[in-house]
């Protein structure tokens, strides 16, 4: 049930989760332009206190926000949508379409965005993994908000008991059991099909959370509840974490100095998302929206025109990004064979990368040159779509 002062006009955006979500997408291009350009590459994990250094640990741990941002948000602007008036009939069509289109557009525009090569291995990632939740969502928008917060709620904590569960050991159903929970590689009589890292039920249940939550962001005691709960979360990760307790499979251990032990504490697993992992990111996010809606100015203009066309910031990037990378490498005589079908080659021919990347500065510059190039693409759409309201436009 709606009430009048959770009502809202069409058309009409919550300013802080836009710039929020702009923050995380220009984050994101930093992650992404890091594995285009840096000369670690694929070579080694950065987050491996072992091998890395503080500031390229940095560099990759902070995209930890990225991915649980946009499907939390993705389930706050869904509950929005009916505060702006539109119904349950028509919010499960929309969300089933669309849905099924960003898997299209993942599997196609995108994944060849990140190869430019025919034919590619396909990448399913964070476009996926809304997609696929929209249209599961697309069924649960029929019950009450409180049952879906719940659902949400039960996924997010329960979903790492099923971790034993293998797919290596699950024969015919291995493939399912990967684009289900574990993720990973997708085979095909032995030959890689998809590579699918973003799971379905822990994203899925990470939507459907914020679906549930949506009504607080409308509430008049919104900054309290979201502080309260921030603050619940990271301190729930806190406890599992230093306990060695339930949520991650990751385990940690005394390192050599504090900065390494820091470091292995704070590597939760992503794929796929565990309790942890979830807690920790997503917990520092609910507590910077109170201050992220005081922005005011340019800085607050500027990251929200990414958040309010985020599907223009994330195609273009890819494709901005993957263009200059080559760019570069053919301008500083670098081998230029592993920026084609890049996941098929991090999986299947690292010898591919070889003498290719650069040094981390450079890296941070190729970012702040493709963030500049993103931003008048970003702009000219956001000013289309609040000049028009054709229907196609809520596909893109």
């Amino acid at each position: 049930m709606i009430t009048a002062r959770q009502r809202l006009a069409p058309g009409t955006r919550i300013a802080a989760l836009d710039i929020l979500r702009g923050l995380v997408i220009v984050i994101m291009a930093l992650d992404h332009v890091r594995d285009y350009f840096h000369e670690s590459g694929w070579a080694f994990d950065p987050l491996d206190s072992s091998v890395t250094t503080p500031l390229l640990y940095a560099t990759r741990w902070i995209s930890n926000f990225c991915a649980p941002t946009f499907v939390f948000l993705a389930g706050v602007s869904i509950w929005l949508q009916f505060a702006k008036g539109k119904d349950k009939p028509r919010l499960s069509r929309f969300l089933l379409t669309r849905g099924l289109w960003l898997v299209f557009l993942e599997f196609t525009v995108v994944s060849f965005g990140w190869a430019f090569t025919v034919p590619y291995l396909p990448f399913l990632q964070v476009i996926w993994a809304i997609g696929i939740s929209m249209a599961a969502l697309s069924a649960l928008v029929w019950l009450p908000g409180e049952v879906v917060l719940g659902i949400g709620v039960a996924i997010l904590t329960l979903h790492n008991t099923l971790d034993p569960i293998q797919a290596k050991n699950l024969g015919q159903l291995s493939n399912l059991w990967k684009v289900t929970h574990e993720g990973g590689m997708l085979l095909w009589e032995g030959k890689p099909l998809v590579a699918a890292f973003y799971p379905v039920l822990p994203w899925f249940g990470l939507m459907a959370f914020g679906f549930g939550l949506g009504p607080v962001f409308l509430a008049e005691n919104r900054d309290r509840i979201l502080m309260r709960l921030g603050l619940g979360m990271l301190v729930v990760f806190a406890v599992l974490r230093g306990l060695h307790g339930y949520g991650d499979p990751l385990p940690w251990t005394q390192q050599a100095d504090a900065v390494k032990t820091a470091m292995m504490f704070m590597k939760v697993q992503k794929y796929p998302p565990s309790l942890q992992y979830v807690c920790a990111t997503l917990g520092i996010v609910l507590m910077l929206i109170p201050a992220i809606d005081r922005w005011k100015g340019r800085v607050s203009e500027f990251f929200q025109t990414f958040g309010s066309v985020p599907m223009m910031a994330y195609v273009s990037h890819i494709y901005i990004l993957h263009t200059l990378s080559l760019a570069a490498h053919a301008l500083a005589g670098r081998p230029l064979d592993g920026l084609f079908n890049i996941m098929y080659n991090s999986f299947f021919r690292l010898e591919a990368f070889t003498g290719e990347g650069f040094a981390l500065v450079w890296t941070y510059l190729a970012w702040i040159v493709v963030v500049l190039l993103v931003y008048p693409l970003c702009r000219w759409w956001r000013s289309v779509k609040a000049r028009r309201r054709d229907w196609w436009l809520s596909y893109l």
